[in-house]
């Protein structure tokens, strides 16, 4: 069987190597994130590219404005692993389900990939990737989390005009120039463009460099993060 799914479900088998980041001091608290793909119903890419299908999507949130850690940043859906989870894969699907309302009983869990520390929020972050067998309507379920749910076509994802390294202003790093913070996505929608950056950024980054989903693009091209 070739397609997406067989590519990510071969991915989630031999596993992907993240960058060497410095660990979490002190006590981290555990989280896992689903990183969904699965086929759009109605919005395909605007995007032609060979190297994934029109009608391919991945499910991703835009944070509450109000929220303590990464508020207004648009992410993947999950959080904290609960006492009653069976490990990160129950945890993003559980998560998934109270953020964006999804039917899990149509999510594929695929595999855990590796742990990634996330230092501003002191977690240790577990991405589950998961294939969206029969989509299920997703909309916001807690105005107190999230601000919108929306499915970004990842055609549209790895188009090179879309691309961008990510920087932090001067006056929050306190130094002359802005400092570099990694990759970045400009991800088109009826509302304008959500900007995807930081960890959300860095995870699909390296995903579509290790699916060969990827398209070379400028990364000299660059965006200020906005906080």
């Amino acid at each position: 069987m070739t397609g997406p799914r067989a590519e990510l479900a071969a991915l989630a088998a031999r596993g992907l190597a993240w960058p060497d980041l410095p660990r979490v001091s002190g006590h981290p608290r555990p989280a896992a994130v689903l990183v969904l793909f699965g086929a759009l119903d109605d919005r395909p890419a605007e995007h032609a590219t060979p190297r994934v299908p029109a009608d391919l999507d991945l499910l991703l949130v835009g944070r509450a404005a109000s929220l303590a850690h990464h508020p207004g940043q648009v992410a993947f859906p999950g959080g904290r692993l609960d006492p009653g989870d069976d490990g990160p894969e129950a945890a993003a699907l559980r998560e998934a389900a109270e953020e964006t309302g999804l039917d899990p009983a149509g999510v594929e869990v695929l595999g855990a990939l590796g742990e990634l520390p996330v230092h501003v929020s002191n977690h240790v972050v577990v991405p589950v990737l998961a294939w969206w067998a029969r989509p299920s309507p997703v909309g916001v379920v807690d105005h107190g989390e999230s601000a919108t749910v929306f499915r970004a076509p990842v055609a549209d994802l790895v188009d090179p005009v879309h691309r961008r390294t990510a920087l932090l202003p001067a006056t929050v790093v306190g130094r002359p120039r802005p400092a570099e913070v990694g990759p970045a996505f400009l991800v088109p929608h009826d509302d304008g463009d959500h900007l995807v950056w930081g960890f959300t950024a860095l995870v699909l980054d390296r995903l579509l460099d290790a699916l060969g989903w990827a398209e070379p693009w400028d990364a000299t091209r660059t965006v200020l993060v906005p906080l």
